[in-house]
C-alpha cells in the first residue's frame, strides 16, 4: 500500500485536501485529530502535559487550553520541543497502528495528514510527500478568517514551521491551492487516479 504524506503550512488547505481524498474513498489518517484524541480529559498524554507545563494549561472544564499552549510554544523553541517530546512519539505510534489496520484491507493507498511531517522527521513513514502550497499572504488571510489570530501570532506559527522553499524541495507532488474549491477538487482527483496505478 502506498503511503502519501500530506503536509503544508498553516492555512494552506490541508484539511480541505484531505477531505477531498476521503470523499473519493481514500483512507485518511490525520495527525491533528489523533493529537486531539490523545489530549482529551482523562488521557495519559494530557496528564503528562499538565505535569510538564502546569495547571494553567487547562481550561475550567478540564480541556486543554490550546490557545494558551499555542502562545507559549510558538514563542519559545525550548517549550515547543518539550511539548513535541511528549506528543509526537504517541501520535506516531497511533498512526502506525492505524496504518497496519488499513494495510489489512485492500486500499491501494492512504493519506497521512501530518502538518509537521518535515519538521518532526517523519518522512520515513511515507512513500511520497504531497505538499499543499499557498502564497503567504493567502495563509494570513485564511488563518485570520478561520481563527481570528493576530498577525503576530500567525507569523510566529509560520516561522516555526518549515519554509515554503523547504517543503517544495521535499515534495514528490504539489497542489497549488490559490484558487477555488472546484479547481482544488480537480487536482485531488488527478492525484487520486495517479495513486491508484500499481506503480504509484
Amino acid at each position: 500500500m502506498l503511503k502519501i504524506g500530506l503536509t503544508g503550512g498553516i492555512g494552506s488547505g490541508k484539511t480541505t485536501v484531505a477531505d477531498c481524498f476521503a470523499s473519493l474513498g481514500a483512507p485518511v489518517i490525520d495527525a491533528d485529530k489523533i493529537s486531539h484524541e490523545l489530549t482529551a480529559p482523562g488521557q495519559p498524554v494530557l496528564r503528562d502535559i499538565v505535569s510538564t507545563f502546569g495547571q494553567n494549561i487547562l481550561k475550567d472544564d478540564g480541556q486543554l487550553d490550546r490557545a494558551w499552549l499555542r502562545t507559549v510554544v510558538f514563542n519559545d523553541a525550548a517549550q515547543r520541543k518539550r511539548l513535541e517530546g511528549i506528543l509526537h512519539p504517541r501520535i506516531r505510534a497511533e498512526m502506525r497502528r492505524r496504518i497496519a489496520d488499513i494495510e489489512a484491507s485492500t486500499a491501494p493507498y492512504c493519506i497521512l495528514s501530518i502538518p509537521l511531517l518535515l519538521e518532526t522527521g517523519q518522512t520515513d513513514m511515507v512513500d511520497r510527500i504531497l505538499v499543499v502550497d499557498t502564497p503567504e499572504d493567502l495563509q494570513y488571510q485564511r488563518v485570520r478568517a478561520r481563527s481570528g489570530l493576530p498577525d503576530a501570532e500567525i507569523a510566529a506559527i509560520i516561522h516555526a514551521q518549515a519554509s515554503r522553499e523547504q517543503r517544495l524541495a521535499a515534495a514528490d507532488d504539489i497542489i497549488v491551492n490559490d484558487r477555488g474549491l472546484e479547481e482544488l477538487r480537480q487536482h485531488v482527483l488527478e492525484l487520486h487516479q495517479h495513486y491508484l496505478k500499481p506503480s504509484g
